[in-house]
This record gives C-alpha cells, structure tokens and sequence, in this order.
C-alpha cells in the first residue's frame, strides 16, 4: 500500500473548465496531464514525486475515462524506454521518477530517446532531490540535460506556473522534436495553491490507434549512419525551433526591468526565495513585486543569447542565481556576454556559496554582498566580498543557432560531405553472420505478417538489431540494452477500453534479458498485466560483446554457473504463456508459435523464446575439431547447399526473405531466360536456412543439400561411382533431347524476331 491515499483528493481532477482547484503541487501536475491530452503515463516511485505515482494509481477510473494508460514501472529505465511509443506516433507522455538518481538508472534510454527525436510530445518530470534535505549525492539533472540536449524547465514555484509549464512542456517537445524534462523541486512537489482548472481532454491519437497502424521510420532509430546525423539535427533544427518556441511563447518572465542598473538572473525555482530574501532587504512588497529587476529562467536550459542581451544592454552588473556546482549556467552566461559585446559584469559564485541549499538566509546574503557592491543596500560587514574562485573548467554549450556555413562557389562540395556514391552499385547494408540462427527469426516475423497486417515491433541492442536493416525492415525504436520490451510498455491499451486488433512485439536477446530484461521488461510486464509478446533470442551466449557465457550458456564453465533456463526465470515472475522453440531454423514452428501469440485470446504478456547456438562462435569450435579430424584422418561430414540453376526461377524472394551473405545472383545458364539465377558460395555454413525458407515461403524446389565427405571410406568411394553412373546417363539423355529440340527453339525465335519486326 502506498504511504498515503489520494482517493478523496483525486475527485478535484474531474473540476471543468473555469472551476477554481485547490491542492497540492503533485496534484496539479496530474490535472495538467489530463487537460493536456497525455495518452499514457508511466514512473518508477521515489521522493520529492513518489505522491505523483500515488495520485495516479488512486485516479484509475479517471485514467481509464479518458483512455490514458497508465503503468508503474519497474524501474526507472522501463519508465524511460516506454516513451519510445512517442517516437514515430503523435502520442503525448509523461515519466516521473526522482532525480538524480533515477536519471541515472534512465541515462541509456533518455540518450538514445534524446538522439532520435519525439513525434508526440514527450515529458520527463523529475523529482529535483537538491538540497539539504536529501537522501541522495547532492547532484543535479541540468547536467544530463545538457549531455544529451534535453530541454530542461524549472516553473516558478506556484500552481499556475507549474501547471502552464507541464502544458507548455508538450507544446515544446513537439515544436522541436525533442523530451522535455520538467524539475519539480521538493518545496514545489508539496507547496499547496490554487489554479483555474481546464477541460481534461482525450488524447487526439490514442494507443489503440498506433497498435493498429504502426510506423516506422529508420531514421529515428539510433543506428550508423542515421545516429550520426541526429547531432547534426539537434543543433541545425532541433535547437533553432526551441529557442523560436522559447521566445514566441515567452516561457521565460521579465519583471521590474528598467527599474534599476543591476538585475538578478535566476532559475524559476528559486523565485520563491528569491522574492523573500528581497522583501527582507526592503526592496520586493508581500505581493511579490520587486524594485530589482529580474529575469526568471523558467527554461533552464536552452538558454536564450537574445534574451539575456535584452537584459543586460542597459546595467552595470548581473547577479546570477545558480543553485549547486558546477556553476554551468554562469559559464554559459558568461559565454553569451562576452559573444555580444557586453560590459556588464557577471557576478555569482563569487557572491554565493559554490554549493549547497539555498534557502533564504543563504540567498540573503549573497544578495546583499552583491547590491552592497553597487550602493543599493548597506553592506553586513566593511569586508568586500571573498575573491572570486576559479571555475571549474567545462566547455559551456551555446543556446544558439551555429553561424551559417560559408556560401559555396559553384561546383564546390563541403569538407564534410559524403563522396558521392556510384549508382550503379546498391550499397549492401551491414547485416547478420552467414548461418546467423537470428535470420530465420525475423523471416518468420516477415510471413505472419503477410498474414496477419503490420505490426508495432520494439528492437533492442544486440546482433539481432540489424534486423532494423534490409532485407527484414522490422523494428521502429531501440531505447538500450536489455530495453526492448520496456519500450513496448505503453502499447496496452487502458483497462476497461475496447483491446486493440493488433498486439506490439519487442525483441530481446538473452544477454539483454540477463543484463536488465527481466525485471525492467519481464517483470514489468507482469505486474501492469501487459499483453504484448516478447521474442527473446537464446543463442547460448552474450554475442553481441564477443561471445562471453551468461546465466543460460549451456557449455560447461569452470568459473561460472552457467545453465540456468530462461524460460523458468520467466515463469518465476509470473508469465503464464511461454513457449520455447529449441530450433529457429524450423521455420515451420517458428511461424506457428508466432501466429499462436499474436492471435489467442488468452491475457497477460506472452514469452517465446527463440534458441539456437550461436553460428559465430559455433563455427569457431567446429572447424578447429574438423580440421584436425581431417588431419588424422577421420571420415568428416560437412553439410553444403546449393540451388539448381535449371530450376532456379530467378524470383529472388530466398534472398530477400533471408538476407544470408553466402546467398547471390549469377548468369541464368538457359538461353531462353533472362533473369539471372541465386546461387549459394563457398562461405555456406550449412545451417539449412534457405531452403527452409524456400519451403516455408512456397518459393521454388530448386535448392538442394550436399555432403561433403573428408577421407571417405570405401562404401563412400563405391556409392559416389554408383551415383556418377546414373547422373551421366541422365545427362546423355538430357543432352540428347536438347539436341533434338534446340533448332526447332531456335527457329521459333528468328520467326518470332521475324514477325515483330
């Protein structure tokens, strides 16, 4: 049970427009989600917003109402991965979960959600646990979002400001494709105010709607050369249309400018104080209005350069209010004064303490240091402030557009463009190992899906996100490693709504599955009673990073304890459907337990797991042993395919449906057909892939198995002569009705040519 119970409060978030709501902070940010057509929600509990996720979890039936799906997550990283369904669908969605350490725990997921963008709008709110009063180190989440370029807000501590800014949030997230974080500091989780309540709304795209129209586009997927050029994006487009929004909607507040030389830069978060330790200097009123003028970032980050040279063009000196270190939006300000030209001299650190909580005696003083200097105030002491410390070195990011790149003279290429590629060679995508057990995997996604329609898939970090790749085109997001099916989490649609057509597939690799799968995604699953599927692939080892043992290796490791099941870790948190597929070759159960659990109409997460060796690390065992077998001499046994050119189609779809390198195109033997034919080279594994595959996809019967015997023995000898006989006689005859037939071909083609022409 949660430490306390909203179930009486949370009836205020059915107030209608124009309805005047009193409460607490943490319930304000929930009416805002409402009102802002959120579709799904999601948090891992913990202070200063643990009440958030208690609001949520009492507010059921107004969830379900308006169609929101809500889940508390298992961690912080499911919760981070889940906005993955705002990545390629309109959907809007919030996370909660305290910071900085729930931040941490999230950090792969935000960076790679950060990378690739957000269609719906996308917000991060983050119990800010800054301060004296915590429990955690004392850091703070402007770091992150500076890394990863994720807009960071700090309302002012009022319900009406906190409550524009989760609106503004969205609005802000959508203008420029990118998360917004939203810091809720402790004194604004828990104030208690008063707001003009809004109509709530249903979201305008619902989950429902993406399950049963899923998109993809692989340019949002963190993944060369796309990844590359989402750097280029955030600073090109990303950032400009943050800072048109910023200013446009004048997120950030300007009050009393003009009235004095000096003014006071600070985060909305400390206005509060702020106002407070001004009101004790005689120079702000009870109402707030203060005879200092003062900018109030209620954007953190991006900081706007226009902005700050408005405020600065006609005073002395600046006081910036920077709560903890590093001191980066100092560095950042600075950066932008001495960019525009400005005389005004920037004071912070040197008048506040370097770090810590600062409350109003702390603020009081520096405050007062600060005017004393300029002879607006009587300074406590004769002393002059402590000479300023020298900054930490950090290289300050700019909150502007980059200049324009230099025109080009006509013919001219830039230095960094990419050598034009030669048309007539397609570039061959980097793709899965010859035999990969991974391929038929994905082949067999491809023919349900001839079947049943498209479906939402969820990829994860690992070989198998090459599948992302042609020829498969399977998987719209990757969050992190182990994060497949926490990136599907928002895709069950609320309690008491009519289910979707379609159900989202994730993909993980056992390694994923083992590094954070089973609780972040499994776990998870299970306990918000999650209806997807979840492929996981077992290929014995961790094959991504180099082929190193796991918990389910099954080779024997005398270091290690090696063997445990996946499917019993998945049945011991509580999955009901499972199935293991101990061949992926087997097209034909592969298919069969897919359609099974994207179509019964049983309830709960569904599991299959996928196993087959490693073909990469199968293939560095086995050939040492066949090599010295060989050499001693042993009778050796290799398994080959090959494809017979005389009944070889030329359709190609065994290469399109399997992707396997040893799989090519070659001349077409018959003169009456053009279409050159596959072919299967030297570098055949023999796992059986293509011909399962042309089996399986009603393709064509022209592939064939061949053995290759090392130091036959006698029997070998006799039946290989036997065989020789018969295939000789065969041709003979083959040869002799090509003899008799081939003129006859040959005129039928002059007197056609003869008749065209």
């Amino acid at each position: 049970m949660a430490e306390r119970s909203f179930v009486e409060e949370v009836k205020k978030l059915r107030l209608g427009k124009g309805e005047v709501f009193s409460g607490e902070g943490i319930l304000a940010v929930t009416k805002a989600l409402l009102e802002s057509g959120v579709a799904y929600v999601a948090g891992y509990q913990g202070a200063p917003i643990s009440h958030l996720m208690d609001v949520l979890a009492d507010a059921q039936d107004i969830l379900a109402d308006h169609g929101i799906r809500f889940e508390n997550s298992a961690s912080e990283a499911t919760a981070a991965a889940t906005l993955a369904a705002s990545v390629n669908y309109p959907l809007r969605g919030a996370i909660t979960f305290k910071a900085t350490v729930g931040t941490n725990v999230a950090s792969d997921a935000l960076a790679n959600l950060a990378s690739g963008g957000v269609t719906g709008g996308s917000l991060i709110i983050v119990g800010e646990d800054y301060g004296e009063g915590s429990s955690i180190m004392q850091e703070r989440s402007h770091a992150f979002a500076m890394k990863s370029q994720i807009w960071l807000l700090d309302p002012r501590p009022n319900l009406p400001s906190i409550v524009q800014s989760v609106k503004d949030g969205f609005e802000l997230s959508e203008a420029s494709n990118t998360p917004v974080m939203l810091q809720m500091r402790i004194r604004s989780c828990h104030l208690h105010g008063q707001f003009i309540a809004g109509e709530n709304r249903r979201p305008a795209f619902t989950v429902k709607d993406a399950m049963e129209n899923p998109q993809r586009d692989v340019n949002r997927i963190v993944l060369p050369p796309a990844s590359f050029l989402h750097e280029h994006e955030k600073v090109q487009q990303r950032w400009p249309a943050a800072i048109r929004f910023i200013q446009q909607r004048q997120l950030n507040e300007f009050f009393a400018d003009g009235a004095a030389d000096v003014g006071i830069a600070l985060q909305g978060g400390s206005y509060n104080t702020v106002i407070r330790a001004l009101q004790k200097l005689g120079l702000a009123n009870v109402h707030g209005d203060s005879k200092i003028p003062l900018y109030v970032m209620n954007v953190a980050y991006p900081l706007v350069d226009a902005e700050f040279e408005r405020f600065c063009r006609d005073k002395r000196a600046l006081l910036l209010i920077e709560e903890g270190q590093p001191n980066f939006v100092e560095q950042n300000v600075a950066s932008i004064l001495h960019q525009c030209g400005l005389q005004t001299r920037l004071h912070g650190k040197d008048c506040l303490p370097l770090a810590g909580d600062y409350n109003t005696a702390t603020v009081l003083k520096g405050l007062r240091s600060f005017l004393a200097l300029y002879g607006l105030v009587e300074p406590e002491t004769p002393a002059a402030p402590r000479q300023r410390p020298v900054p930490i070195p950090l290289v300050a990011e700019r909150a502007a557009a980059p200049p324009p790149a230099p025109a080009l003279a006509a013919g001219d290429a830039p230095s960094d463009a990419l050598p034009p590629l030669n048309q007539t060679v397609h570039a061959r995508p980097p793709g899965l190992c010859t035999g990969c057990p991974e391929r038929p995997i994905f082949t067999a996604i491809k023919l349900v899906e001839r079947e049943l329609g498209e479906h939402h898939i969820s990829a994860d970090i690992g070989c198998h996100l090459f599948s992302i790749l042609p020829p498969f085109n399977l998987g719209s997001t990757t969050m992190g490693y182990g994060l497949g099916s926490a990136s599907a989490a928002a895709f069950t649609v609320a309690p008491g709504s009519e289910p979707a057509g379609k159900r989202a597939i994730s993909l993980m690799g056992d390694g994923g599955f083992w590094h954070n799968g089973l609780t972040s995604g499994i776990a998870n699953a299970v306990f918000n009673r999650s209806d997807n599927l979840t492929v996981i692939v077992d290929n014995n080892y961790s094959s991504a990073t180099g082929g190193q043992d796991i918990l389910s290796s099954r080779a024997h490791n005398p270091t290690r304890s090696t063997g445990h099941e996946i499917e019993k870790a998945v049945k011991g948190v509580g999955v009901d459907w499972v199935r293991t597929i101990k061949r992926t070759y087997d097209l034909k159960a592969m298919t069969s337990a897919l359609r099974e659990a994207l179509t019964t109409r049983e309830r709960g997460p569904k599991v299959l797991i996928a196993q087959s060796e490693c073909m990469l690390n199968r293939q560095r065992r086995e050939k040492k042993q066949v090599r010295k077998a060989i050499a001693d001499g042993q009778r050796v046994v290799r398994e080959r395919f090959g494809i017979d050119p005389d009944t070889c189609t030329g359709d190609h779809s065994c290469i399109r449906l399997s992707g396997c390198p040893s799989l090519s195109i070659r001349d077409n033997p018959d003169p009456l057909r053009q279409d050159p034919v596959a072919m299967v080279m030297d570098s055949c594994v023999g796992c059986g892939n293509c011909g399962e595959v042309a089996h399986a996809a009603v393709l064509c019967p022209s592939f064939y198995r061949a053995n290759i015997v090392s130091n036959p023995t006698r029997a070998d000898r006799l039946r290989q002569r036997v065989r020789h006989a018969v295939i000789a006689w065969l041709q003979r005859r083959e040869a002799r009705r090509r003899a008799v037939y081939a003129p006859l071909a040959t005129s039928l083609l002059e007197t056609g040519a003869s008749h065209a022409a």
